[in-house]
């Protein structure tokens, strides 16, 4: 099964952390989340990883060259951003022959069961969106669910939450959720893609580690709270 690891951007709320540092190559207790993110795919069986960038791309590129852990990655660089949905469209064709792909966004740190999701997900839905509760919705892409996990409204940053469920930044994909990328400069899957999906895509509950690394706060909270993947504890306490 392949991923889009979706990793462009420049990272300006975490500045200066990413004055020269790209934001997927920012440490969690010594191991770079891009570092992470590929082991966990290891883990769950993903076999190739699409990671695009924007900032810093270079230094990117030289860490893919010097990590090995068995996983083909496909680095594509965004001179212009193309938008999170954008580089969905725009790497159609790699994905072509697949039923279902997952879409991961970066700077998401998270020791999810992607197993458990993959198992709920249903071949009739045009996707299966990962959620998870938070405090303050008013700054998330929130969901409602209706029977059997399916989402019924999905809105991002409301001004009126309908729930405290927000996007995880976490999705299995299909051919079906490609055609419905619009044809526009930037297009965004939160804004432009998820809200016409109501009623197409089902919800998994993630209850495990799920921290959005968006803001100093929470990048420097990772720092202590971070639990680590059972793999890579002994090369986190070896840098410690």
């Amino acid at each position: 099964m392949k991923a889009f690891l979706l990793a462009a951007g420049h990272g300006t709320r975490l500045r200066p952390h990413t004055d020269l540092v790209p934001k997927c190559l920012l440490p969690i207790r010594g191991v770079p989340m891009l570092e992470i993110w590929l082991e966990l795919c290891r883990q769950n069986g993903i076999s190739e990883v699409l990671v695009n960038t924007h900032a810093h791309s270079a230094a990117v590129v030289e860490f893919l060259n010097t990590w090995r852990n068995g996983i083909k990655v496909h680095v594509v660089d965004e001179p212009e951003l193309f938008g999170s949905a954008g580089t969905l469209r725009a790497n159609r064709e790699w994905v072509e022959s697949e039923d279902k792909f997952w879409v991961f966004y970066a700077d998401v740190l998270t020791c999810a069961d992607l197993s458990g999701m993959l198992g709920f997900h249903s071949s009739s839905n045009v996707a299966t969106i990962g959620v998870y509760s938070v405090p303050d919705p008013g700054r998330c892409g929130i969901v409602e669910l209706g029977e059997n996990g399916v989402v019924i409204s999905f809105e991002e940053k409301p001004a009126e939450p309908r729930s405290n469920l927000a996007f995880a930044g976490i999705m299995i994909g299909s051919q079906q959720l490609l055609d419905a990328i619009p044809e526009k400069p930037g297009a965004d899957i939160a804004f432009d893609v998820l809200p016409n999906l109501t009623g197409k895509m089902g919800a998994y509950r993630i209850a495990d580690y799920l921290l959005d690394m968006g803001t100093r706060e929470n990048y420097e909270y990772a720092q202590t709270s971070w639990p680590g993947l059972s793999p890579i504890r002994a090369v986190l306490s070896d840098r410690e």
